[in-house]
């Protein structure tokens, strides 16, 4: 699929047939009917929403999901069928817009319905929504009965405006403890059961909902994002899995470099490494102006199938790696991936950077070319 040329070895494999699997494994859990939507905002995690949204549509989903306009006109730019829904607000001025490419819109305020009523009026195709509730996130959406009701009947009482569907996310689907998500499910049903008619789409399960919550809550359809990726929202849900994931994403590059160090001499800015004794030293064409940050340093690279570590501070550009012996120019490093018998995780590098494995692949920058097999 990838066929512009890279010259620098640095690149990021993408692994469609293992998200593929993962989406078809959530299919055999879901109630018959039950759509799924494939989230492929932040450009599919990292992955690259194209080649994704491709592969996810070949394994059957309905709807691909994003976070803003701009990632929605670029996926319909690509795709002339499929739904997309942005989850995130939208602006006014976007709506004709949206009415023009057949994606549909986030909608929480009565009072934007009215502002796009004479700017979708003349439209071909009436514009699409899905009321957000808000049911403990506290991010956007709507939280009473009144709010609800009074934006029902302002999106039912505008021309060329439909309500498609409506959707709420859980804030802490993926813990143990499930006295607040209790809490949201009753509060968003609550809510639906006033609606004086429901939606083509109710939809509420996020990955960690679908995964290991009651199949009651798949509703309508769910939206499949970080597992679709081959990766645990958290440790809890990871111990109870009802299938094996398959990690779509891997980090690889190659010695440009090689030498030997005497005791005493440094690497890299601020000359924070010392050698203590004569060492082989490898440089690995990656930095931090590619994801790899310097928070990093000290984590470890597999070369020849073993650990070794990154020394001294990370560059924009470049890094460095202690060696026990010299190695060919050309030799490949696995910054994350399985090489040999050992495998350096995603979740790995999350732990060494203090944050969670959504952000992970996000932060390898648009340097890093995507390989996709």
């Amino acid at each position: 699929m990838e066929t512009q040329q890279h010259f620098r070895p640095t690149k990021a494999i993408v692994d469609l047939q293992a998200i593929q699997q993962n989406i078809k494994n959530l299919k055999d859990l879901l109630q018959p009917n039950v759509q799924i939507i494939a989230v492929v905002k932040a450009n599919a995690y990292g992955h690259g929403d194209i080649a994704v949204a491709k592969a996810a549509l070949e394994a059957g989903v309905t709807m691909l999901a994003v976070a803003t306009p701009d990632e929605a006109l670029h996926i319909r730019a690509h795709f002339e069928e499929p739904d997309i829904l942005i989850l995130g607000a939208s602006p006014v001025s976007f709506a004709s817009y949206a009415a023009q490419q057949r994606i549909t819109l986030t909608v929480f305020s009565s009072q934007w319905v009215q502002q796009v009523a004479t700017i979708v009026a003349g439209e071909e195709n009436p514009l699409q929504l899905h009321i957000k509730v808000d049911s403990g996130m506290g991010r956007i959406g709507i939280r009473t009965e009144s709010e609800l009701l009074a934006l029902y009947h302002t999106i039912h009482s505008t021309d060329n405006v439909e309500l498609d569907g409506i959707f709420t996310h859980f804030a802490t689907a993926d813990e143990e403890d499930t006295a607040y998500f209790d809490s949201q499910v009753a509060l968003f049903e609550k809510l639906i059961a006033i609606l004086p008619d429901k939606p083509r789409l109710v939809h509420a399960s996020n990955t960690a909902t679908a995964l290991v919550k009651d199949n009651r809550l798949q509703y309508d359809a769910v939206r499949y994002g970080i597992s679709m990726y081959g990766l645990a929202p958290s440790s809890y849900v990871e111990g109870i899995l009802p299938f094996p994931l398959k990690p779509a994403f891997s980090l690889e590059s190659e010695l440009v470099h090689v030498k030997q160090l005497k005791a005493g001499d440094s690497v890299g800015y601020g000359a924070t490494f010392i050698a203590q004794t004569d060492m082989w030293i490898g440089t690995i064409p990656v930095g931090y102006a590619d994801g790899v940050i310097r928070k990093l340093a000290g984590q470890e690279v597999l070369i020849d199938g073993q650990r070794m570590p990154i020394v001294g501070r990370i560059c924009m550009d470049q890094c460095m790696v202690a060696l026990p012996k010299a190695y060919a120019i050309g030799k490949e490093v696995t910054l994350i991936g399985r090489q040999g018998q050992d495998e350096i995780s995603i979740d790995e590098w999350a732990t060494k950077l203090e944050t969670i494995n959504y952000e992970v692949p996000c932060i390898i920058t648009a340097r890093v070319p995507r390989i996709y097999i």
